[in-house]
């Protein structure tokens, strides 16, 4: 508690509004970044031909930060801007790093985020490279009911398609047209300051993935053992 309360008291409270730059890439910091409320998106910057990307979002209680054991400064290797209004403790780096030598679980724990975010990363990529436009983004809309909730349900309709469209790998134009597909199925609807998202459009999307992978699966199978089976006209040779 008394490490709590000196770590508080030497940390920066600031608050942010929607798209407010917290950090460019490339900008070197001696700060963690520990949002409170709110949401913040990791963004990769990407050359003047392309987009940039959203890798990540970091929601209320969770932290971002690069590498701690090299320094207590380090080069920020992506972006963070505000998704929603969100308000962040900027905290000196040199003090986690001084709580990480007497408290090993601490360090241990930060460990533990690093690796799980580096693992949903991997997630997000497959799920890019291998499910349809439709599929996806019922997977990122499903994950905003969880990152960005209101109290009426649904994920907060002031994240755009812009960010959806970032964070999925799509364009824009094709985020619009799955999103004005769903809602016209009734999938999503728009109410109060949500946008719904029905709780089968994801897992349906998935079935449908997976049960096209096991016919293809099968399928596969079928020809590898009709390839092997030995051919009559040259067994009675």
């Amino acid at each position: 508690m008394k490490d709590r309360k000196a770590l508080i008291q030497c940390s920066e409270f600031r608050s942010y509004r929607r798209n407010d730059l917290v950090i460019e890439a490339g900008e070197w910091t001696d700060r963690m970044y520990c949002v409170t409320s709110g949401l913040l998106r990791v963004v990769a910057r990407c050359n003047a031909s392309s987009a940039d990307v959203t890798t990540d979002f970091i929601q209320g209680g969770d932290l971002f930060h690069g590498p701690l054991l090299s320094g207590d400064r380090y080069q920020a290797a992506a972006a963070l801007i505000a998704a929603l209004p969100s308000s962040v403790y900027l905290v000196p780096v040199a003090a986690v790093r001084e709580l990480c030598s007497t408290h090993p679980e601490m360090a241990l724990g930060l460990v533990d985020l690093s690796m799980g975010r580096l693992a949903s990363l991997r997630r997000q990529l497959g799920r890019i490279s291998s499910l349809s436009a439709e599929v996806l983004v019922g997977h990122v809309l499903h994950e905003l009911t969880q990152l960005a909730p209101v109290r009426s349900g649904g994920y907060d309709k002031r994240i755009t398609q812009a960010v959806i469209a970032s964070y999925s790998g799509l364009s824009r134009g094709v985020v619009n047209k799955t999103m004005r597909d769903l809602e016209s199925r009734g999938v999503i609807r728009r109410e109060g300051q949500g946008i719904h998202v029905s709780p089968d459009l994801a897992s349906t999307g998935l079935e449908r993935l997976l049960q096209a992978t096991d016919e293809s699966s099968i399928e596969d199978a079928r020809r590898r053992a009709a390839s092997q089976q030995p051919d009559p006209s040259k067994s009675n040779n």
